[in-house]
């Protein structure tokens, strides 16, 4: 028998989801999904021709529970569903900050839960996600997890312990890459440049950059110092980022993404 999938809370990452698992070949008939908003759960079904549900139907029918809900909302959810989650249920949860403890002290007693964090390059199936086991979670568990993933982007396996620090890296690592790109297209412009030239310059250096940084097998430093000849640009512009501790900046903002998720873990809002 096909396993049947129900991803509670269709917003952005639960959509990019639910059409990555169809790209991939899983029938839309092993799919469902949860949407408290008529409106966009009709234009999803019109979309994907998956059928939208709610959380208790989705719960009873469904093997596997994919929760995309936000951190705020999962207690509620968890109240919701656990007098029909049983131990032949998979619980995945990709709420940031939500320990796989708060979903197994909700849920009957050996519920397997897989904590997710992944990022919104699963847009494009270029996601980077971690995944970490709860208490009752096996190697099947999470080779369930792996191929409901692998059809957007990459996987990986870490201690749960290790989740806090995969959030502020790789789960908040798109929008330090934007704002950097933001930064380096407005130096463009004042460097004489119209916006869309410097746009395109700074993109595609991102896209070879990124390529270079996934098929070469070199460390980063290594690709730096190819670019950087003595007494040239570009160890002039690096002199000035570490004139202006932006090394040191980007630790102490990935220190602080830690530890608000953390905060998030125990409940502070």
């Amino acid at each position: 028998m096909a396993e049947k999938v129900a991803i509670i809370g269709a917003g952005k990452m639960g959509e990019a989801l639910l059409s990555g698992l169809l790209r991939a070949g899983r029938p839309a008939a092993d799919l469902v999904f949860t949407e408290r908003h008529p409106d966009r759960s009709k234009m999803l079904e019109e979309r994907y021709g998956v059928t939208g549900v709610d959380s208790a139907t989705a719960a009873e029918t469904a093997d596997t529970l994919l929760l995309a809900v936000k951190p705020q909302e999962m207690g509620a959810l968890l109240d919701e569903i656990a007098p029909l989650v049983t131990t032949r249920n998979l619980v995945i949860t990709i709420a940031a900050g939500i320990p796989t403890a708060f979903l197994e002290d909700r849920l009957a007693a050996e519920v397997p839960v897989v904590r997710v964090m992944s990022n919104t390059p699963v847009f494009v199936d270029e996601a980077m996600s971690a995944i970490a086991a709860g208490a009752h979670a096996g190697e099947e568990h999470l080779e369930r997890t792996e191929a409901l993933l692998r059809p957007v982007g990459k996987v990986i396996r870490v201690p749960e312990s290790q989740l806090d620090a995969v959030t502020a890296l790789s789960g908040s690592g798109p929008a330090y890459f934007f704002f950097l790109v933001e930064a380096m297209i407005d130096a463009g412009i004042l460097l004489g440049l119209p916006r869309a030239v410097a746009a395109e310059l700074i993109v595609q250096t991102a896209v070879g950059s990124a390529k270079m940084l996934s098929e070469s097998g070199e460390h980063p430093v290594q690709l730096r110092e190819a670019v950087t000849s003595p007494g040239g640009t570009t160890i002039a512009a690096i002199r000035e980022l570490e004139n202006h501790g932006v090394r040191a900046a980007f630790l102490a903002a990935l220190e602080a993404a830690r530890d608000r998720s953390r905060e998030l873990a125990a409940g502070q809002t």
